[in-house]
């Protein structure tokens, strides 16, 4: 079944990771990173499935683990110190958490954008900033679009070379970085020809001149206005709560955090409604599907 956020308007969709991402990046919250956290997992892997298994321990949680290490060791701000290093340089409890947070919010980002790149899709990047940047519009569409084509023309690249003797698990050391540099010299050349080809393809078709119009099956709908209106509202509440410090949080110089308060906790449940938001519409439609499905 197709994911029923994507079908959305992508305004909708557009809008949705900017304020999700906007509040897990830049106000750092602990809260608010594990409802997000938690938010963007769910979404990753019912959208991926099991494939979402090499997105958070391939990607996602080795770019926590180094964030996490490394801030301790370079950033040695806070009040707190636990121990100091060889070199004189302290360890410092408000440095270590900021590190965690920190490497949490980038794999968070890394599970947001992952399913971003499935949601948004190029031609929903093209019609939304099409008129207004078109050129920066194409090359950022082709970037979001670069990484899966790229993955699966290696593994065609890679089977190919196999059928013929030259696997990379094949043959001494030598052999083995003779047969990978062939594979990598045969996807430049791939990745530089498809770039050529489609700049001359969209230069053809007129992509960028005034007055081009374009085709597109995106209609704004009442749906569509229900959602945006749900998730402004969300997002203004979060933001008038941070302005006016009833949510806040300080890592340095010693960590604090606002109280549990009717207007913190309430912000919490906006923030969770906006984080599962996606998933809610799936499973409201999933089971619309299986109960019309069952009465057949």
């Amino acid at each position: 079944m197709k994911d029923t956020f994507s079908t959305y308007h992508p305004i909708v969709n557009f809008i949705f990771y900017i304020f999700v991402l906007g509040i897990s990046m830049f106000f750092m919250h602990p809260i608010f990173i594990i409802i997000s956290g938690v938010g963007a997992l769910s979404y990753v892997f019912y959208l991926k499935g099991k494939k979402a298994i090499f997105v958070v321990f391939a990607i996602a949680f080795p770019t926590f683990l180094l964030s996490a290490i490394l801030n301790p060791l370079f950033s040695h701000q806070g009040m707190t110190t636990l121990f100091y290093l060889k070199s004189g340089n302290p360890i410092t409890l408000e440095s270590i958490v900021y590190g965690i947070v920190a490497g949490i919010t980038i794999a968070i980002v890394v599970l947001w954008f992952s399913s971003f790149n499935q949601v948004m899709t190029s031609d929903k990047f093209i019609y939304l900033f099409g008129k207004i940047i078109p050129a920066i519009s194409l090359i950022l569409s082709m970037v979001f679009r670069f990484v899966p084509r790229f993955t699966e023309q290696l593994k065609k690249v890679s089977y190919s070379q196999k059928c013929i003797g030259r696997d990379v698990t094949d043959g001494n050391f030598l052999q083995k970085v003779k047969q990978g540099i062939k594979i990598i010299s045969i996807m430049i050349t791939w990745a530089l020809e498809n770039s050529v080809e489609t700049a001359d393809s969209m230069r053809s078709r007129g992509y960028g001149l005034r007055g081009r119009s374009h085709f597109h099956t995106y209609n704004f709908e009442k749906r569509d206005i229900c959602v945006i209106t749900i998730m402004a509202v969300c997002f203004i509440w979060i933001l008038i709560g941070v302005i006016t410090k009833q949510i806040f949080v300080l890592y340095y110089p010693l960590y604090s955090i606002n109280q549990l308060s009717v207007y913190s906790l309430l912000s919490y449940i906006l923030y969770f409604i906006l984080c599962f938001l996606p998933l809610f519409l799936n499973v409201v439609e999933d089971i619309k599907w299986y109960y019309l499905k069952s009465k057949i």
